[in-house]
């Protein structure tokens, strides 16, 4: 409950400088206004409508690159000669700013949805290989040994040697994955051709000056933000609760 009293203050704050006169409510409405941008049904729709698209987004990206990001980071980890080959131009590919590849997206893949999948996709890529590779290769050398003098096969070493020493790190890399998908999704609805969703209600309520559906916005993203990060928290320690405390 002690971190809800930073966003109560906030929130305060927000009302009595509104209602107070201490700043222009045409740029920061008062609370209960911007709350009600979405009361009337037709409203509710067009949120409820933005949320959805954003989520399916959102999560078509992250499930795109963390699986290409899974696969690619344990061929790092677990082969030299793919670390040899592969490992320096992944190093130099992590350094690009994400938001530079648009324009490149934007000529290969078009405008639309697959551009804004496909840029969500790229950002969750980069941190699953990272953690991914780094926990492939932390497996302890005595727990190796032990799966070799068990005479384990190939399969077995992967799924009970390697793959759960390597879990806590993989998890990480997903769940940063997750966070910097959802930045990303608003990043692409922003950023390229307007449509359904969070980012096209905010550079709509940016283009009606409509400041109510600006904040609106900016509350729905933080909310589903601070949800998805709960979420992989909760999935995090369920997937790990077999490790010592």
């Amino acid at each position: 409950m002690r971190g809800l009293v930073l966003p109560v203050l906030v929130l305060a704050a927000w009302e009595a400088a509104s209602h107070c006169g201490l700043v222009d409510p045409r740029l920061l409405p008062p609370l209960e206004r911007v709350l009600s941008a979405g009361d009337d049904v037709t409203g509710l729709r067009h949120v409820g409508g933005d949320l959805i698209a954003s989520l399916r987004r959102d999560l078509a990206g992250f499930g795109l690159g963390t699986l290409c990001g899974l696969v690619f980071g344990a061929l790092l980890g677990r082969s030299r000669m793919a670390r040899a080959l592969l490992g320096p131009s992944f190093d130099v590919f992590k350094q690009i700013a994400v938001f530079a590849w648009i324009p490149l997206i934007s000529m290969w893949c078009g405008a639309g949805e697959a551009a804004k999948v496909v840029f969500v996709a790229l950002t969750a890529f980069t941190p699953v290989v990272l953690n991914t590779a780094q926990g492939a290769r932390s497996t302890p050398p005595a727990l190796i040994e032990v799966g070799r003098l068990l005479r384990f096969t190939r399969a077995q070493m992967v799924w009970r040697v390697y793959l759960p020493a390597a879990l806590p790190a993989i998890l990480t890399g997903v769940h940063l994955a997750l966070i910097y998908a959802w930045l990303a999704t608003i990043g692409a609805e922003y950023f390229m051709t307007t449509g359904p969703g969070i980012g096209g209600l905010i550079i709509e309520g940016r283009d009606r000056f409509a400041m109510d559906l600006v904040m609106l916005g900016v509350l729905l993203l933080g909310v589903v933000g601070y949800a998805l990060n709960r979420i992989a928290e909760a999935a995090e320690y369920r997937l790990l609760r077999w490790r010592p405390a």
